[in-house]
């Protein structure tokens, strides 16, 4: 997946610890939503779609449902995903993993990371 998106994505500070927030990016040829989510110093993100159904996991744009077990909860059909590594726990999609997209935390910001050569 090779990227043009040329600046970062969000300040690290302004990321909340345990926050999740939607981010903007141009993959390839298309504009993709991205869930970034932070835990302590490490940052994650994955597609903003449901390996279910194919759709948004937000209930309105950039708000998503954490569970009181600290899961993301897909708004449309109750799907569970632990945040470690993007694992539907529970729901329709049980087994099926969140499309991870790799970043990386550089002065102060959060990047897309480099694509391995």
């Amino acid at each position: 997946m090779g990227s043009l998106n040329v600046g970062p994505l969000l300040s690290f500070e302004a990321l909340a610890d345990g926050a999740l927030v939607e981010a903007e990016v141009q993959l390839g040829d298309d504009a993709e939503s991205l869930i970034v989510y932070r835990h302590g110093d490490a940052v994650r993100a994955w597609l903003n779609v449901c390996p279910h159904a194919g759709r948004r996991l937000d209930w309105a744009p950039g708000q998503f449902l954490k569970s009181r077990d600290g899961l993301l909860v897909c708004a449309a059909h109750g799907a569970s995903f632990e945040l470690e590594g993007g694992q539907c726990v529970a729901g329709p999609c049980r087994g099926d993993m969140l499309r991870s997209v790799a970043v990386e935390v550089r002065d102060g910001q959060v990047w897309l990371a480099d694509p391995p050569v």
